[in-house]
């Protein structure tokens, strides 16, 4: 026994709650193994007083969405002085906002698609660039109000300027990449492994194709030459550092090698708050790299820290 007591933020109320459920849940039920005193939170509003009465030494942080990732919850135990894993205020609300992180990766030489932010009433009978494209949420994640506009379509999806829609007013419309989708995991200062992520029976790496049994299958390491490995290791582990992540992150690229196998690299997005059940992405490379489930849990709580 360590001795240490782990407060785990899990649930909360944004469209991720199943998804942070389930991360949430393998990260206690691992972390008690590891010997940590564990406490289970399901997020809710009063979760400032909870942790202030808990009192635990490190909170880990199986939040996902807007709130558990975007810099709130991070303001909270900074407010608290709890230490905390991933990534700190600034860092969480940056890659949270895709249009912005996109900025600052760009500034660095890191390539990203051409795109554009858009109110979704700005959609009208015209589309806002050549289609294919695709429409987005600014701040969702786990591929929640992704739309993608094919080449026949010839008006814009009407769903975005829809009451039914529930992603926020501002979306970024971003030209479509075809190719494979690779992805890669940063542990503090060191680079994982390329996974490559082939949905199956999906048209992309949607919500059911990442969570749903059998949605997708999992190469690692990603079957492409050692070149284009080693770029995008070298990539991710840029993005990480501009955005200014602590912890874990994953970036995800598009590959497009149909036409060369230099092909085209595109930056997708970074994800501070990856899904963290032992089969999820970031784990797993984890696991290639030699960690256990357990072991690399422990790595987190060890590093967690305030003024991330």
């Amino acid at each position: 026994m360590n001795g240490k007591h782990v407060a785990v933020l899990l649930g909360g109320f944004s469209s991720e709650r199943p998804v942070s459920l389930s991360s949430g849940k393998a990260c206690a039920d691992a972390l008690e193994v590891e010997g940590y005193k564990v406490t289970r939170v399901d997020v809710e509003r009063d979760v400032s007083s909870r942790l202030a009465d808990l009192k635990p030494d490190v909170v880990f942080n199986a939040l996902h969405g807007p709130f558990g990732e975007d810099g709130t919850i991070q303001g909270i135990l900074e407010y608290l002085q709890i230490p905390y894993t991933h990534s700190g205020v600034l860092a969480s609300a940056l890659a949270m906002d895709k249009a912005r992180a996109k900025l600052v990766a760009k500034d660095v030489g890191i390539p990203v698609a051409e795109s554009l932010v858009m109110n979704r009433f700005e959609f009208t009978s015209a589309h806002p660039m050549p289609a294919p494209y695709v429409v987005k949420p600014v701040k969702e994640g786990s591929s929640f109000g992704v739309v993608i506009v094919q080449e026949d379509q010839t008006h814009p999806p009407q769903i975005i300027s829809s009451p039914e829609w529930a992603f926020g007013e501002q979306v970024i419309v971003e030209r479509y990449i075809a190719g494979r989708e690779l992805t890669c995991g940063v542990m503090g200062d060191v680079v994982l492994g390329v996974t490559e992520v082939v949905p199956l029976g999906h048209g992309f790496y949607d919500y059911d194709a990442k969570y749903a049994a059998g949605g997708s299958k999992h190469v690692i390491p990603a079957e492409i030459s050692p070149n284009i490995y080693q770029k995008i290791q070298s990539l991710a582990l840029r993005a990480h550092q501009a955005i200014g992540c602590r912890g874990v992150s994953r970036s995800d690229f598009r590959y497009d090698d149909r036409f060369s196998e230099d092909g085209e690299i595109i930056w997708l997005e970074i994800n501070t708050q990856p899904g963290m059940t032992p089969t999820s992405l970031v784990p797993e490379m984890a696991g290639h790299a030699g960690y256990s489930f357990g072991e690399f849990l422990r790595w987190m709580v060890e590093d967690a820290s305030c003024l991330r």
